[in-house]
């Protein structure tokens, strides 16, 4: 049987002094290094992002969602931003349960009891409609997509190429958003959670491809060197502690501003002087400009890094958000929904292969779903005390601005420390 090792050699003549010798990758001189693992397996990959598009589906359909608990339930407003802010601060909740653990515990019991959860809390939604009970069954709801997505995202990072993993799962995000969008709004709010549960229990189906342990615990990250004399060498650089801390705290901020602002978009518009058939359209076509996100966090991380196009991706999308303090139409919806679209995918491949970069045991990986779903319950929590201290959708959009402007800051602050110390992760690819 051909080794493993030897199963990625490539097919062309390169200088031995240039290929990685655990996993026979070309490197360049001071680039981090990643190795195969089980994780790289096309089922476990498959499986990873099928998850995570099932664990993420509230949160990318949370405009309709938000819509149907209005119009279905008869749920006010503010109760809407509850509802939302319990079931996405669930899944903050089960991913930082898993991140305790992902490391001990066998992965697919945890997906087997997510499953469980999810699905449970779901079905009882479809009889319990009261908004306290929708309110406490959410949040059940969101532990289980929590775990679910935790150790997906986790298994992702695992890859010897994360951010090509993570851009993948955005990828197909463009086309899951773009179902829900317009797919979840021709359904009963009982067909709603039916989907959800259906999407769950068909995952079990192929539950064995789930690779059970991680691989490596460590926080070090190895660099390649060129020699005076020509050739290459291995460096350990220990990672200080504080790096995906700070990444998770910005991860937090960002999506503050993501949470509020893909929660109340819609019903912002439909209160607005915009045209309501053109913002639902704008809503399900604008999210295939995923999809050119992709393309491009792609080919600019390959030339500029992660870091800096981040930097300048967040100052972008606080000025796209903030525009519409000033009042909403059919024009400048349609430019602020595009733009954050096409931007949201920038932010989340380069944050999430930021922390993968340094983490390869899932710890802080997991971490990610737990950053973001508190980050989306604190959002729409703020959003709607916001709007119930009688401040308009204006002071929403100008609170979403701030919060991109703070995960900016953490990151230039991250950044310019790393610059001195491991140049070759601060503008790692």
């Amino acid at each position: 049987m051909t080794p493993p090792i030897q199963r990625y050699l490539p097919d062309y003549d390169i200088h031995p002094s240039t290929i990685c010798q655990h996993c026979k990758m070309t490197t360049r001189e001071g680039t981090l290094l990643h190795h195969r693992t089980v994780f790289d397996g096309w089922r476990s990959i498959s499986i990873s992002l099928y998850m995570t598009l099932v664990g993420y589906g509230v949160l990318v359909g949370i405009p309709v969602i938000s819509t149907a608990w209005v119009n279905l339930l008869g749920f006010s407003e503010v109760e809407v931003g509850r509802v939302a802010g319990a079931d996405l601060g669930g899944l903050s909740l089960g991913a930082i349960a898993t991140a305790l653990v992902i490391a001990k515990v066998d992965r697919r019991y945890l997906v087997f009891g997510a499953v469980v959860l999810a699905v449970g809390a779901n079905a009882l939604c479809m009889e319990m409609v009261e908004y306290e009970q929708v309110l406490w069954l959410r949040l059940l709801a969101g532990i289980g997509s929590g775990v679910y997505t935790a150790v997906a995202v986790a298994s992702l990072g695992a890859t010897a190429k994360p951010a090509r993993a993570y851009n993948m799962m955005l990828f197909a995000f463009a086309f899951s958003q773009a179902l829900e969008l317009h797919m979840l709004p021709q359904l009963s709010m009982n067909g709603i959670y039916t989907v959800f549960i259906g999407c769950y229990l068909f995952g079990l189906l192929f539950i064995n491809w789930i690779p059970r342990r991680p691989v490596e615990k460590s926080l070090d990250v190895e660099v390649d060197v060129e020699e005076d004399s020509g050739g290459h060498h291995t460096e350990h650089r220990h990672v200080p502690a504080y790096v995906p801390w700070l990444v998770l705290a910005a991860i937090f901020a960002t999506y503050i501003n993501i949470g509020a602002y893909w929660t109340y978009i819609e019903l912002a518009s439909l209160a607005s002087n915009a045209t309501p058939a053109w913002v639902s359209k704008v809503l399900v076509w604008t999210s295939f400009c995923s999809i050119l996100g992709c393309l491009f966090a792609t080919f600019i991380s390959n030339r500029f890094g992660l870091a800096r196009p981040l930097l300048l991706t967040l100052v972008v999308q606080a000025v796209i958000v903030g525009m519409l303090a000033g009042g909403i139409d059919d024009t400048n919806i349609l430019i602020s929904v595009f733009s954050f679209n096409f931007l949201w995918i920038f932010i989340d491949v380069y944050q999430m292969s930021t922390v993968a970069n340094v983490d390869h045991s899932g710890k802080f990986a997991a971490l990610m779903p737990g950053a973001q779903g508190l980050g989306q319950i604190v959002g729409p929590n703020l959003a709607a005390s916001i709007l119930a201290m009688g401040l308009g959708y204006s002071g929403v959009f100008i609170m979403c601005a701030i919060a991109s402007l703070t995960g900016m800051s953490i990151y230039l602050f991250m950044y310019m420390r790393l610059k001195k110390t491991i140049p070759a992760l601060a503008d790692a690819a």
